[in-house]
């Protein structure tokens, strides 16, 4: 064929549009453009959830049969308005604390309708909206909800902001400052409080005096204290300089376990502070201020993403 009739039926290019330039990914702005919101400092965590739709799932508590079968098991029922875990709610059921529409359930299974009037101990329960909310706890401040005794507790500081009734996920010393969780989900309060889910604490502790390289060897071996023996996941000084300043980490959740550890070696614990409980630090907040967890936060601890 001429060269000209090649010419003539080759197809036309297409134009480029002006001030278009190939995205060869060599320019700073060209390889981010995709990703604007990404964070270099960001801890990425598959259990967590941190993907495109964080915390997010489609079919999140979808069910085929959703809409022709809307009952919720009992114990479910009474987990969801915060009173207690589902195991908790099982014991409470059997025990004939529990009446549906009028009569009393003592049997396990049962399950209620939408519009079911529920009552525990004589009053209706209702499915409450979740809170969950982290405080800096101060010194001086007890975690009981309510304690007559007590100058303040844990919800004079809340101030009783929100008509959700809200407990402390297990308690700290009332001279301990630092990390707590409130809320009223049972179940996820029972996960975090069960002996057999011991969850990450880290303590920054003060002592009365220097704590020697020699007892410092020794709580790295572990104690035996009156309750069993006890081994902190690790522990060394919080400040090289002022070695009265410990940092320990454990998972056990016995009473009194790390002024206990301490006593036991002839040590006085000045002040003791949770900076880290369950994934949850106090970073931002200052002792006694509180906020909200945020969604992803939520779904950590949900998910047991974290140690």
């Amino acid at each position: 064929m001429p060269e000209n009739n090649k010419l003539k039926n080759k197809r036309p290019g297409r134009p480029k549009p002006a001030g278009r330039t190939r995205n060869t990914g060599n320019s700073k702005s060209s390889r981010y453009a995709k990703s604007a919101s990404y964070d270099k400092n960001t801890r990425y965590n598959k259990k967590a959830g941190d993907s495109k739709n964080a915390g997010y799932s489609k079919n999140a508590g979808y069910s085929k049969n959703a809409k022709l079968n809307p009952e919720i098991r009992l114990n479910k029922y009474i987990a969801n308005a915060g009173i207690c875990s589902r195991r908790q709610a099982d014991l409470y059921i059997l025990a004939g604390l529990v009446s549906v529409n009028g009569k009393v359930i003592d049997r396990l299974g049962t399950k209620v309708l939408p519009g079911d009037k529920v009552s525990f101990n004589n009053k209706i329960i209702r499915d409450e909206k979740k809170v969950y909310i982290l405080m800096n706890k101060p010194k001086d401040c007890v975690t009981t909800v309510d304690d007559p005794s007590a100058k303040i507790t844990v919800m004079d500081i809340l101030g009783r902001k929100f008509a959700e009734r809200v407990y402390p996920v297990g308690r700290l010393d009332r001279n301990t400052t630092g990390v707590l969780l409130l809320t009223n989900d049972g179940e996820l309060t029972q996960q975090l409080t069960h002996p057999s889910h011991n969850k990450k604490k880290i303590y920054h502790v003060f002592l009365d005096k220097k704590l020697t390289h020699a007892d410092l060897i020794k709580l790295t071996k572990g104690l035996t204290l009156e309750d069993g023996f006890i081994k902190p996941d690790a522990v060394n000084y919080a400040d090289q300089v002022d070695r009265a300043q410990v940092g320990i980490e454990l998972h056990s959740g016995k009473n009194r376990i790390v002024r206990r550890i301490f006593e036991a070696l002839g040590y006085k614990i000045l002040k003791l502070d949770r900076v880290y409980f369950a994934g949850l630090t106090k970073k931002g907040l200052n002792r006694g201020q509180w906020r909200f967890l945020t969604e992803r936060e939520i779904n950590m601890l949900k998910m047991n993403a974290y140690e």
